[in-house]
């Protein structure tokens, strides 16, 4: 079979590459993407491996990435993408690379470090500029008065007691939220010996930190005192406010102003004059980083995959193993070649065998990958077991369709899908980041195939955003049932409903050409007979899946020459599956064929007859379809009962009666025969070699172990107990393929009435105007796309998915495998 539709063979291959050419082999395999190497040091530290100091070297270069790339995104600046197919450099370019960027990051430093000292400082000079040009001035000297009073003055006249102290000041800065309890602390802590001013700024300075624009307070403290003045010093210190000097004098403080001025312009010069120089050390930074990034990740991971290799006993080659596809072997042996050829010895590659399970190859491309993912989600295949996503392809669109039947609502995921399929290829397309657009980007093809099958399924159930078409002529004349009737005038008055009668001649003229009749949509018991059409499809297409599932897993028999699970396991399910809800299809599809329209009212019931089949038992009331139903049932039931015990016991015993027929064979064997044997096995892996506990478990060891018959037994009436209960519930689960599309059609109408007839009154207004419908039709688009696509669309994406999971997968495939995952520098070059 094609890799599609069975894992591609893999192989494991033992390459020995010469130690001056492996670092390029391996670089050159990891552009290619061909193997997967194995850990053959698993036992080994990371700290102890050969190369692990070049490992350290990258990762220390990936944290000056780091902060390179930090500095650009603070800047505002963006870095742009790296050119496609940067090779790995060479070793000799790791020291080079280090050394420049070493030199860019101290660069980065120092200017920012500058820069950031400027800021401050400047901002020192704008504090201090805004407090000396606030308008604060001394407090005049008041004279003194008898008595003490709210008015008395702070400061003495001169001549009095205090006469020889002068008055002292305290001028800053303060950020506002600290103003209210600096002042308030003042005053209590100074008795009010002092006078202060609070004023805010009347321009916003930029923060030197954040670079945001900010207000500050600024104060003007008098006070005279020497032990005054130490508290109102070590106050402001706690408030971290910024304390400038202030004169006494106008003239003093003016000029101190236009000095501050000037030492502020020649600082701006200064500052502009780093941001230039930093800016071009930021622009050699966008220019160098990102090809740098791709290249010391590839060389990292180079230095990774030859930490997994081995030293051969001369220490002239590096012994590595891998998985690789079969038919990529020649591939992978010219590329080593090329890659050896200037060290002068050749690497060599030959294939080795190995007692592991080899891992699960499937190539998909960009329509397949989305259907592989449904599979993969389940679990990853054995190796060689039969793929289910070909078939997927096709089953889970169309089950979904099964409960999202609607022309409409179909045709609209299928444009959705289809301009996403389109656009591609587009740049911006593919680099969204968007994670919820990039979720429905990469199962475009599923969602394009989706809608495709729900506008089909929406033309048999003949509903277009839950209204009927009538594409073809109808099958029912109404003028001839009134014509043979005899409807009168006062008979029309009498009855609001009338009946279609099939047995009248000329009224059913034949099947609608493809799908229901459009009547239907106009029938009281419309939804009575939906209800019936979808639960016995649903019972049908469920049936067939499950057999479907089943003879897949024939193929997996014969394939791994497990011939005896054919009759022991495969024979029985199907014997158990069939003879149960294979004949209830069977009664459905009789009874659709044996009874006319004529006959309808005497059909019997299908589900009494189903359930008198378990019962073994019969109806008077409910005669039966064809003559010797009860014996057949009853047959079909014994079968059924009878396959459990061969279900059960059947492999087991057999694997036990093939352990004890090896064991007796074995010990016939004389003991030179047995050590000739060992002798004459050929080399196989490394790893295999040695007694890892990561490498246990693996298929030679399987067959040498001792044969546990309560494992297999337990393992055998889990599968079995599991199929037998599965078809019962399994059979029952696919109803809700009716469920949902019975949910999706009601769902359609209410919306429909709700909006269009309840919104409007179009059922009993036909004069509207074109501008009223613009709003109702925007309403109804909106809610038909949010409720009817979104939610409708993904409860039913779930069910589909549990559906293919659980009733159709679960039958032939293990999901006890893991995908070959290749060495490959794609994830580095994105």
């Amino acid at each position: 079979m094609g890799s599609m539709f069975r894992s591609e063979e893999v192989a494991l291959v033992q390459l020995f590459l010469p130690t001056a050419a492996a670092y390029t082999c391996v670089s050159q395999l990891g552009e290619l993407g061909l193997v997967e190497f194995r850990d053959l040091n698993a036992s080994v530290s990371a700290f102890q491996r050969r190369f692990v100091v070049d490992v350290r070297r990258c990762e220390e270069l990936e944290k000056t990435f780091t902060f390179l790339q930090e500095e650009v995104r603070r800047a505002g600046l963006m870095l742009p993408l790296p050119e496609a197919g940067l090779p790995a450099p060479p070793p000799r370019d790791l020291l080079r690379i280090q050394e420049e960027t070493d030199r860019l990051a101290q660069e980065l430093r120092d200017v920012r470090g500058n820069q950031q000292a400027l800021r401050a400082q400047w901002h020192q000079l704008q504090l201090h500029s805004a407090v000396l040009g606030q308008g604060h001035s001394p407090p005049s000297v008041a004279t003194h008065t008898d008595g003490p009073s709210e008015r008395t003055p702070l400061l003495q006249a001169p001549g009095g007691p205090h006469q020889d102290l002068r008055v002292n000041f305290v001028a800053g800065a303060v950020e506002p939220h600290k103003a209210a309890a600096l002042e308030r602390l003042l005053w209590r802590a100074c008795r009010g010996f002092l006078i202060a001013s609070f004023r805010e700024t009347e321009q916003q300075l930029e923060d030197p930190v954040t670079g945001e624009p900010a207000t500050w307070m600024t104060f003007l403290i008098s006070y005279w005192g020497g032990q005054i003045g130490q508290k109102i010093r070590k106050i402001t210190d706690c408030f971290h406010c910024h304390v400038f000097p202030f004169a006494e004098e106008e003239a003093a403080r003016h000029a101190a102003l236009q000095q501050l001025q000037q030492q502020s312009q020649e600082l701006q010069e200064v500052l502009g004059e780093t941001e230039r120089f930093l800016s071009q050390v930021l622009g050699r930074v966008q220019r160098l980083l990102p090809p740098w990034q791709v290249q010391i990740r590839k060389m990292k991971a180079v230095y990774l995959a030859l930490n997994q290799c081995s030293v051969s006993s001369t220490h002239k080659c590096l012994i590595a193993e891998a998985w690789c596809a079969t038919r990529d072997l020649p591939t992978l042996q010219q590329a080593l070649q090329d890659s050896s050829s200037e060290a002068g010895v050749s690497a060599v590659v030959h294939c080795i065998p190995c007692r592991d399970m080899p891992p699960t190859l499937i190539r998909t491309n960009r329509f397949t990958s989305s259907f592989q993912g449904i599979v993969d989600a389940y679990g990853v295949g054995r190796y060689q077991e039969v793929n289910p996503a070909p078939y997927t392809i096709i089953t889970f669109p169309f089950l979904f369709a099964v409960m999202f039947g609607d022309v409409g609502h179909g045709l609209l995921m299928f444009l959705f899908a289809l301009a996403m399929v389109l656009a591609e290829n587009q740049p911006a397309v593919k680099s969204a980041q968007n994670e919820i657009w990039r979720t429905f980007f990469g199962g475009r093809y599923l969602l394009l195939l989706m809608g495709l099958f729900s506008v089909y399924t929406g033309f048999i159930y003949n509903e277009c955003f839950s209204r009927a078409t009538a594409i073809f002529p109808s099958g029912w004349s109404v003028a001839a049932m009134a014509n043979q009737s005899g409807w009168s005038d006062a008979f029309l008055a009498q009855h609001q409903l009338l009946a279609l009668d099939p047995n009248v001649t000329g009224v059913f003229l034949g099947p609608y050409p493809f799908g229901i009749d459009p009547v239907w949509s106009l029938a009281v018991n419309h939804l009575s007979f939906l209800n019936s059409f979808k639960m016995k499809m649903s019972i049908i297409l469920g049936v067939t899946h499950m057999t479907f599932g089943v003879v897949l897993g024939v193929f997996n028999h014969v394939h791994f020459g497990q011939w005896h699970r054919l009759l022991l396991e495969t024979l029985p399910e199907l014997v158990f599956l069939l003879g149960l809800f294979g004949y209830l299809v069977f009664l459905v599809v009789y009874k659709w064929l044996s009874f006319t329209a004529a006959s309808a009212a005497t059909a019997p019931s299908i589900l009494i007859h189903f359930i008198n089949m378990f019962l073994f038992s019969r109806s008077r009331t409910n005669k039966p379809l064809f003559q010797g139903q009860e014996v057949v049932q009853s047959t079909l039931v014994v079968l059924a009962l009878a396959t459990v015990p061969v279900l059960l016991l059947g492999t087991p015993l057999f694997l036990r009666r093939r352990h004890q027929r090896r064991q007796s064979s074995r010990r016939r064997q004389p003991l030179d025969e047995d050590k000739a044997g060992l002798l004459g096995q050929p080399d196989v892996s490394v790893a295999s070699q040695n007694c890892d506990e990561e490498k246990a478990g693996c298929l030679g060891d399987q067959e040498e172990e001792e044969f546990v018959l309560s494992e297999v037994f337990m393992h055998q009436a889990i599968h079995t107990i599991e199929f037998c209960l599965g078809c019962i519930s399994n059979t029952a689960s696919y109803l809700r393929l009716w469920a949902l599309s019975l949910a999706h059609a009601q769902l359609s109408e209410v919306l429909w009435a709700m909006v269009m007839r309840v919104g409007l009154g179009l059922g009993g207004e036909m004069g509207v105007e074109a501008v009223v419908l613009v709003p109702v039709f925007a309403a109804f688009a909106v809610m038909t796309v949010a409720i009817l696509l979104v939610m409708e669309g993904l409860s039913a994406f779930l069910h589909a998915l549990r559906l293919h999971w659980v009733e159709f997968q679960n039958k032939f495939y293990s999901g006890s495998g893991y995908k070959l995952s290749p060495f490959t520098f794609a994830v580095e070059d994105e």
